[in-house]
């Protein structure tokens, strides 16, 4: 059996990427549509994170553990020198994260039957540990948008990578804020948070802009691996084309 597979390498790695993307594209718009056709109480959830608590719970747990299992078993390149971050390790800290959001609900409504995660931390600390994985988990795929993929990306690329990265920090400082007014102010600024689902739509923008970079980077590499396959296989045949006049 041979022991280089390029053309199939490229290929496992282009449909992880994709899946990312599709993944991230596709939860808000699953839980915007779950939500607008709930009943009896039709509507968006304040946040995603509280879809946890709804009946579409199975969607919000679902996708985020698939984006866990495909970050984790993402190893990307190896680390050229003088880069301070690591593929590997930046995809597994980030699937990890995913994990957290999925399995470690935040404030649960009053008779709801305990998970298993809050009956290990407690019902207290089960929300402050969602809260730092979601921190950890939208830094680590900013850091992909604006380190990883935008490094060796041509301009256009590049721009659509770091658009993407800048967008997801954006989101995540906008979520903080918006939750501080929801949490500590209260008042007119809280009910404006609340009334208008500021969370929801910030979290949503973050996950969007994930899903994008990484459609866009599935695309780019597979067409920088074609077009190295291509001009591999001119020079083979101009090589076998000049060892023939040589014969003659």
């Amino acid at each position: 059996m041979p022991d280089n597979h390029p053309e199939e390498m490229v290929m496992s790695y282009t449909r992880v990427r994709m899946a990312l993307g599709i993944l991230g594209l596709s939860l808000p718009v699953f839980l915007l549509i779950g939500g607008w056709f709930d009943r009896p109480d039709p509507g968006i959830a304040p946040t995603i994170s509280d879809f946890y608590h709804t009946t579409y719970r199975d969607i919000f747990v679902g996708t985020l553990c698939a984006i866990g299992v495909f970050l984790i078993s993402y190893r990307g390149y190896r680390r050229e020198p003088g880069e301070w971050i690591d593929d590997d390790w930046l995809a597994t800290t980030a699937g990890v994260a995913s994990f957290g959001l999925a399995l470690m609900p935040t404030e649960t409504p009053a008779g709801t039957v305990e998970t298993f995660t809050q009956r290990i931390f407690g019902v207290d600390l089960t929300p402050v540990l969602h809260y730092s994985c979601a921190l950890v988990f939208f830094l680590s795929i900013a850091l992909f948008c604006l380190v990883k993929f935008a490094r060796t990306a041509r301009p256009g690329r590049r721009r659509i990578y770091q658009f993407c990265g800048w967008l997801i920090l954006a989101m995540l400082i906008l979520t903080a804020v918006a939750a501080y007014f929801k949490r500590v102010v209260g008042g007119p600024g809280a009910e404006f948070v609340l009334a208008n689902k500021l969370i929801f739509w910030f979290e949503a923008i973050g996950i969007w802009a994930f899903g994008l970079a990484w459609l866009v980077k599935s695309r780019a590499d597979l067409q920088v691996f074609r077009r190295r396959a291509r001009r591999a296989a001119q020079a083979a045949e101009g090589g076998q084309g000049s060892g023939s006049a040589a014969a003659e």
